[in-house]
């Protein structure tokens, strides 16, 4: 399909959607353009995802890697069953702090837990704790994706949901020369052909936007 009809077909999916506008949502978007934060959030197709996945997985614990300001956080939560819980792991507190905010305005506030800090650092918390989770979201720094995959093929449970954003780093994954060798690049291509590969995973990689690697853990 040519750009152009990219276009033409992300203007189409839009405009279906458009009647269902989001006002938690855009106030999480806003409140991430006015801090002068990185506009990296889920695009609105995949939030819908998310938020599908985690329903139809019937999910009551989350774990997400990366929370930004909480865009992808409140997706979960739409999802979970009414009793289900988000763990939330982010590097920075300021960020942590805007998502917490913005998912409490959503109406999430007692069902969302932030940590801050390296997430290579706190998972090992989560597993020494005795946590686990059917529903787990990654969406962080690219180069420590495998790393993030070991981790949540120990804390999933059985028939657990893993999805991943990013997964195409804009086509790279797929181009040779100097781009191959890039660190992302290399971590990324190793992440997707062990979701594609590990016989403990049925898994589809959705090329729409970014790429989402969606993987369900068998019981």
């Amino acid at each position: 399909m040519s750009e152009s009809a990219n276009a033409n077909v992300k203007a189409y999916i839009d405009a279906l959607y458009r009647w269902n506008e989001d006002e938690a949502l855009a106030r999480v978007l806003a409140s991430i353009r006015e801090r002068g934060m990185p506009e990296i959030s889920v695009p609105p197709g995949y939030g819908r995802l998310i938020t599908l996945l985690a329903a139809a997985s019937g999910a009551s614990a989350a774990l997400e890697i990366g929370a930004l300001g909480g865009y992808s956080g409140i997706c979960i939560l739409r999802g979970l069953r009414p009793d289900g819980v988000l763990i939330s792991l982010e590097l920075k507190a300021e960020y942590a702090e805007l998502a917490r905010a913005n998912v409490a305005a959503a109406g999430f506030g007692g069902r969302a837990e932030y940590r801050v800090g390296e997430a290579l650092a706190r998972l090992p918390e989560l597993a020494e704790e005795g946590k686990t989770f059917d529903f787990i979201f990654i969406d962080a720094d690219k180069e420590n994706y495998p790393k993030y995959l070991d981790w949540a093929l120990k804390l999933a449970r059985p028939g657990a949901i893993i999805a991943a954003d990013n997964t195409l780093l804009r086509g790279r994954v797929a181009e040779e020369g100097d781009a191959a060798g890039a660190p992302s690049v290399s971590a990324m291509r190793e992440f997707n052909a062990r979701m594609a590969a590990d016989p403990r995973l049925v898994s589809v990689l959705l090329p729409a936007y970014d790429g989402l690697t969606v993987a369900r853990v068998m019981p």
